[in-house]
């Protein structure tokens, strides 16, 4: 590992101080790891995320359900993705690069601020009766792309509010927290959708994102460290950006590897065909909600045991491990006729994803250069929103092909290959630690 892939702890001026780590013993040794709580600045982060992760899934589930109570039509709702999706992608980029330029405190407030905005007029034109398709799909574009803006500056700031030692803890819990809103978001929608109605729904998140607000005002300031270079957020930065990634392996690699277990690995687009034909028996409607939720229920269980791995030093071989324990589970479940083997296997496909990720995350924040944090962290977002629709495209081609069984079985089993063959060509990766 050269002297620029090497760990870079925040100075100590910018960490808040923390008692001595004890030993945990007993199950504590199991439980989540919590050590970055004992900071308030993360504390103020992490809590802020708490709320927005189950208030953005109320936004996420209205939008569709409008649109389609407006057309009657699915493409439309399709249509509706893909116009989130574009500005999304290109102002992560450009958020990232912003994000190396400035306060990121600041940034976040301006773009925790639009969010905000924008489900207010999500609200105002359902409650006005407006009942237009093009009004949804300009505010998603627009909300999409105020996330795009936010989510590098927030990821980017982990690393400057907790040491290096603490990134994968800090990891798991924002993870955790994400994914258990990935769950209970939508299962409070389709529960208050009937006693409050659908508009309030945007109401509601954009209360939620009033806490959050006030949660980063108390943040510490975040300028660009002392002597980085001032720069504008242009193009140029942004080609900087993937040209460091290009000159540093480690960083590579860790998006390669998600890349791999996301476009050769993740099926949901055959759960609807799986749910309908191979688990029939069980009920349609039951096996394609358990096939949904069994991957998020996986990682959030994951999180809660974060103590097992959080502490682990040879993060390289944490991702590797972890991309294929999840393309063995993913074959497994295509292989299986059981619904509940099937869920099995997907709920231990979760909690490879969330360990995954853990240390995919750790690695960008160590290994980068905190001028460079913003922009690694605005790839990071493009590539984890854009592998599991690439892999809608190349699955759902696939199942048609060879058949969902087979297709899934097949995309696991390349994971696999794929992976170790990586791990062993270039052990860049395999040798990176902290």
């Amino acid at each position: 590992m050269d002297a620029s892939e090497s760990s870079t702890a925040p100075p100590a001026d910018e960490t808040d101080p923390s008692p001595q780590d004890r030993p945990r013993r007993g199950w504590r040794r199991w439980a989540m790891d919590t050590r970055p709580l004992r900071r308030p600045a993360y504390r103020r982060l992490w809590s802020s995320t708490i709320v927005t992760a189950v208030g953005s899934q109320l936004t996420a589930v209205a939008v569709p359900k409008q649109i389609y109570d407006i057309t009657g039509s699915s493409a439309w709702v399709g249509y509706a993705s893909l116009a989130g999706l574009v500005p999304m992608v290109v102002f992560a980029l450009w958020g990232g690069a912003i994000a190396d330029t400035v306060d990121r405190r600041k940034l976040l407030l301006i773009t925790n601020s639009g969010i905000a905005v924008t489900s207010v007029l999500f609200w105002l034109q359902a409650v006005s009766g407006l009942d237009s398709v093009a009004v949804l799909m300009v505010l998603l574009a627009v909300q999409q792309a105020f996330f795009g803006l936010n989510s590098p500056a927030r990821s980017a700031s982990i690393a400057r509010l907790v040491p290096a030692d603490e990134l994968a803890a800090a990891n798991a819990l924002g993870s955790t927290v994400m994914q258990t809103g990935l769950v209970a978001g939508p299962l409070l929608a389709g529960a208050l959708i009937p006693v409050i109605g659908l508009p309030e729904l945007y109401l509601l998140d954009a209360v939620a994102l009033c806490a959050t607000l006030w949660a980063v005002f108390r943040l510490p300031a975040l300028p660009p460290l002392a002597g980085t270079t001032t720069r504008r957020a242009g193009v140029r930065e942004i080609v900087a950006g993937f040209r460091y990634i290009s000159r540093h392996k480690v960083l590579l690699l860790s998006f390669l590897a998600d890349i791999i277990a996301m476009v050769f690995g993740m099926p949901r687009a055959l759960f609807p065909q799986l749910a309908a034909e191979t688990y029939a028996s069980y009920g349609e409607g039951l096996a394609l909600g358990l096939l949904f939720a069994a991957i998020p229920v996986g990682a959030v269980l994951g999180g809660l045991l974060s103590g097992t791995f959080s502490r682990a030093r040879r993060h390289g071989w944490m991702v590797i491990g972890a991309v294929v324990a999840w393309g063995a589970a993913i074959t497994g479940f295509g292989l299986s006729g059981s619904l509940w083997l099937a869920v099995v296997f997907l709920a231990v496909a979760g909690v490879a994803d969330m360990v995954s990720m853990v240390f995919r995350g750790a690695i960008l924040l160590s290994a980068a250069t905190d001028e460079m944090r913003g922009r690694m962290q605005g790839v990071f977002t493009v590539v984890v929103v854009g592998g599991p629709r690439l892999a809608d495209v190349l699955h759902g081609t696939a199942g048609a092909a060879f058949g969902p069984r087979e297709a899934v079985a097949g995309g696991g089993l390349l994971v696999v290959a794929t992976m170790l063959g990586l791990a062993v060509a270039v052990p860049a990766l395999r040798r990176y630690r902290i």
